[in-house]
């Protein structure tokens, strides 16, 4: 479907919006495990498991989703899904124990798997293709804004107000993005179905497994720390809660700055290389905290330059993604946020396992061994034949 331009004007904006829920829906209680704790009588490893579990979810969800919803009309599918989200965490925030919040968030988040690969392949259907690459960079914008304001938000109110409140605002967020998404995505675009067969040209694809495999490795080296950034911030440099909530936002602007600067430059440079500056970015970010552990300036410009690849990193590799097979976006999108939570699981796992038995200097350099093995994956995927744009 042909849509105009003056059309979508603001659909963009739209749909990163509804990015920044869905990515506060789902870092939401890493800026709050110190409250869930203390609010649930939990152990502050029970809490990160909040995101492991959501992970899981996640990461089942994306694609069974897509494959499952790939004949709705987009505007319906998105905006349902932003309304889950907006009715999740509203629930959350009543929840009554650690029990009953897993389970909100298990099923929340199973819907909610949906919004950021249909985001992403919404915009292939509503820009021309020589802009597509900075449009999906700045759909994603919403993830870092997410870090940037989010979970900064989401530390100074529960640390003042409860982590039920932090819930409610979340909430709140959604119930606005929800009706700006019905009034600006165009009714009527359909991506292409996603079937048994398209799962099976993917799967035939060493390139587009490879990419995968950079995306879910990036995303383990950060969710390894990230998961736990507060308490290791506490533990490590005896951080207070103002302090913590401005490593975040520092984290999160820096975030917005990356992919800022990505989407200016992806569609001149080409994404290989915009991928290959923004992954030492961020193995630079993660040394640089693994080495200086227990110094919280050097830990706060470590997050800094971590934060500039964070969010552009993964950007880049939908970007790549599409351009390496436009027929099999559909799938390939979904699947690249399918491993990006098999990451965020596999990471806050491992950085659990660590954090419960006190090795916290050893987390960071573990984070950093997870980053080093995706750059030589993203020199191993450099194209081959001059020109080419993946």
């Amino acid at each position: 479907m042909k849509v105009a331009p003056s059309a979508v004007r603001f659909t963009p904006t739209a749909l990163m919006l509804g990015n920044i829920v869905t990515g506060c829906s789902v870092l939401a209680p890493a800026g709050m495990l110190p409250e869930l704790s203390t609010g649930l009588g939990i152990s502050i490893h029970a809490a990160g498991l909040l995101i492991t579990f959501g992970a899981i979810t996640l990461c089942i969800g994306s694609p069974l989703t897509a494959w499952l919803t790939s004949h709705i009309e987009r505007r319906v599918l998105l905006a349902t899904t932003l309304a889950v989200l907006a009715a999740g965490n509203l629930a959350s925030a009543f929840a009554p124990d650690y029990a009953s919040l897993l389970a909100i968030r298990l099923v929340m988040l199973a819907v909610g798997a949906l919004y950021t690969p249909q985001a992403a392949g919404t915009a292939a259907l509503i820009v021309p293709v020589e802009r597509r690459g900075g449009t999906i960079a700045y759909i994603f914008l919403g993830w870092s804004l997410a870090a940037a304001v989010g979970l900064p938000l989401i530390t100074f109110v529960a640390s003042r107000y409860g982590w039920r409140a932090a819930y409610g605002v979340i909430g709140a967020l959604g119930c606005v993005s929800f009706l700006l998404l019905l009034v600006r995505l165009p009714a009527g675009l359909r991506g292409t179905p996603v079937d048994l067969k398209t799962w099976g040209e993917v799967g035939r694809n060493n390139n587009i497994l490879l990419l995968l495999a950079i995306t879910m490795l990036q995303m383990s080296g950060q969710f390894a720390v990230f998961t736990f950034m507060g308490p290791l911030l506490k533990k490590l440099t005896d951080a207070g809660p103002d302090a913590i909530g401005m490593v975040f936002a520092l984290y999160g602007v820096c975030g917005f700055l990356g992919v800022a600067v990505a989407s200016r430059i992806v569609d001149s440079w080409g994404p290989y290389r915009t991928s290959l500056l923004f992954t030492s970015l961020l193995l630079a970010g993660i040394t640089g905290w693994a080495l200086s552990a227990g110094t919280l300036g050097l830990m706060t410009l470590s997050v800094g330059i971590w934060g500039l690849g964070f969010a552009s990193t993964n950007s880049m590799q939908q970007v790549r993604l599409v351009a390496a097979a436009p027929p099999l976006a559909s799938a390939t999108v979904a699947l690249n946020t399918s491993v990006l939570y098999i990451g965020q699981a596999l990471g806050s796992a491992v950085g659990g396992l660590l954090f419960a038995r006190e090795m916290l200097h050893p987390l960071g350099f573990v984070a950093a061994g997870f980053v080093i093995l995706a750059l030589v994956l993203v020199v191993l995927t450099r194209p081959r034949v001059v020109g080419t744009p993946a």
